[in-house]
């Protein structure tokens, strides 16, 4: 079988914004580079697919330092976010907005020449830049692509499944996995490896995220000797389309129009209710993310939901110019798809967004294991128990930047051999994957496979949990391993999908246990974490620390934090 051998100064994993963000660091202080993707570099993860908003403490629109967006993020975070890291974020974050710039993304201005900064739910200051309403994260995308395509000192590779970081005495030495069009297994040594392989959400049968969002990164992390954080801690974005069916629209994409023109919140009855729980005025809207998703639940709990279980988003009373204006061509594709805003509503409800847990790193992005970093979505730290809109992208492009600079200069001699022996011993257990008789097909589809693990997960372990429901989802878990283990594959002659299928559903089964542990543990409700059986929120918050044993199973202790941090 021919084998793919590489060595490089770094090797980052994920290629998306924080991934091209740490390529293009990396390149900067003289690194040599290989930045490798399960999907296309700055194609996959979800940077690409944010449409909204960008966190930073410009000043432009009104004055603003990054000494009050750090306030303004541990207050949003409920007590969970860890100060360094929040720190080092939104100080760094204007020198990266203006770098990003550089690159060809083109900030919204206004007429005077000045970025437009606009105002989010949790922000104090108006400071959240944009490039397009709906196109933030893909001009992002594009304009990072752009500044790494041509650098001869970073090399990308499309379509590279990382099933395993070396350790070798102590310190991560490298990855191994393999090329998915035929199959060829693919070692890489490196002095560092960045993790930038973004969240989980691909875990929930309701979520926002791209297909490739299976958790991957946390596996690696953890299997490698890294501490994640608070894995029970995921974000459920408030208002995404429920209903009617729709095709071509992002389901999360009615968040800015609802600011922007004053989109009224309805429960079943028609009635306004938001103010019932945190004193939101209608036509000013407040709320953080994990307030308003709790509130529609307590609607839809109390028997005031709409037919399909969620809120009315209601735009009938705003004139249709300016309908016309703020959803520009979006407003034909709805209205040839049944949808008249003026005289219609539309069902939302919450869906799985963002992971706010994660791999453990110091303010340089290194984790506990010498040689290996993360950054982006996959980092703890940033966002506690909620996530203020806006800060994703940043926390992407500034942890990248971070990641890449730390990893350059971190220059080790590596163990090129160890590296290769790894990957013959990890190819040889992903061997026992395929079907021992030549066969046509997998002896079951990991497809639908993945919806039932999606559907438990929702189910149990989603908006809303309880203890009963937590426990059922665990054991249901357990029944899905047996079944994943029997799955056994037909070998394709090219493109080894199936066997890449099998790698993330096994990953998503992993940290679906860690989501399902931590919830069960914290006994109270936090931000995003919501116990109907435990309403009030502990006085003393702590942080959930996992690692796994040498069994493979998650140990898990709670570390009491700081009640406040000034």
């Amino acid at each position: 079988m021919e084998k793919l051998h590489l060595q490089s100064d770094v090797l980052i994993i994920g290629g998306g914004a924080a991934g091209m963000m740490a390529a293009r660091a990396a390149a900067d202080e003289g690194a040599e580079v290989i930045l490798a993707d399960k999907s296309l570099i700055g194609r996959g993860g979800a940077t690409i697919l944010a449409q909204m908003t960008v966190a930073v403490a410009l000043g432009e629109a009104e004055e603003d330092n990054p000494q009050i967006h750090f306030e303004d993020t541990m207050k949003g975070s409920r007590g969970l976010a860890d100060p360094d890291i929040v720190r080092a974020i939104v100080e760094r974050g204007p020198e990266v907005i203006l770098e990003a710039e550089r690159y060809g993304v083109k900030w919204a201005r206004t007429p005077e020449g000045k970025r437009s900064q606009a105002f989010a739910p949790g922000h104090s200051k108006a400071r959240c830049v944009y490039v397009d309403i709906l196109n933030t994260g893909g001009a992002t995308s594009a304009g990072l692509k752009k500044s790494i395509w041509r650098d001869s000192k970073i090399k990308r590779l499309k379509n590279i499944m990382i099933t395993k970081i070396v350790v070798e005495q102590g310190r991560a030495v490298g990855a191994v996995g393999f090329e998915m069009e035929q199959f060829r297994p693919v070692s890489i040594a490196a002095s560092s490896i960045i993790l930038a392989t973004g969240g989980l959400t691909e875990a929930f049968a309701r979520n926002s995220a791209s297909a490739n969002m299976t958790g991957d990164g946390y596996v690696l992390a953890a299997e490698a000797g890294a501490e994640v954080r608070d894995m029970e801690m995921v974000q459920f974005f408030p208002i995404a389309h429920l209903f009617p069916p729709l095709v071509g629209i992002d389901p999360i994409m009615w968040d800015p129009f609802r600011y922007k023109l004053g989109g009224r919140l309805l429960n079943g009855n028609e009635e306004e209710f938001m103010d019932k729980y945190n004193g939101e005025v209608a036509g000013r809207y407040t709320a953080a993310r994990d307030q308003t998703t709790l509130a529609i639940f307590r609607e839809v709990e109390a028997g005031r939901g709409t037919p399909h279980g969620g809120a009315y988003l209601d735009f009938r009373m705003v004139p249709e110019e300016k309908l016309k204006e703020a959803f520009g061509p979006v407003i034909d594709i709805l209205r040839n798809q049944g949808v008249d805003l003026t005289k219609d509503m539309v069902e939302v409800a919450p869906m799985a967004h963002f992971m706010l847990g994660g791999v453990r790193v110091d303010d340089s992005m290194r984790t506990r294991v010498p040689g290996l970093l993360a950054s982006g979505e996959l980092i703890y730290g940033m966002h506690g128990a909620n996530r203020l809109s806006g800060n994703a992208i940043t926390e992407a492009l500034v942890t990248g930047r971070i990641a890449g600079e730390t990893a350059a200069k971190d220059k080790e001699a590596v163990d090129e051999a160890a590296v290769r022996q790894a990957l013959d011993a990890e190819i040889a257990a992903l061997e026992k994957f395929w079907h021992p008789q030549p066969v046509e097909k997998d002896s079951a589809s990991l497809q639908a496979f993945k919806r039932k693990l999606q559907q438990v997960m929702w189910q149990g372990a989603g908006p809303l949990r309880t203890e009963q429901g937590l426990l059922e989802a665990q054991k249901a878990l357990a029944e899905l391993k047996l079944e994943l283990e029997a799955i056994s594959l037909a070998r394709p002659n090219k493109f080894a999908l199936s066997l890449i299928e099998k790698v993330e559903a096994a990953n998503l089964l992993k940290i679906g246990e860690a989501i399902i542990l931590g919830a069960l543990a914290r006994k109270e409700t936090r931000g995003a974490h919501v116990r109907l059986d435990y309403e009030e929120t502990l006085t003393v918050p702590y942080s959930s620390s996992f690692e796994l044993g040498a069994d493979g199973k998650w140990v898990m202790k709670q570390l009491e934090l700081p009640a406040a941090v000034q």
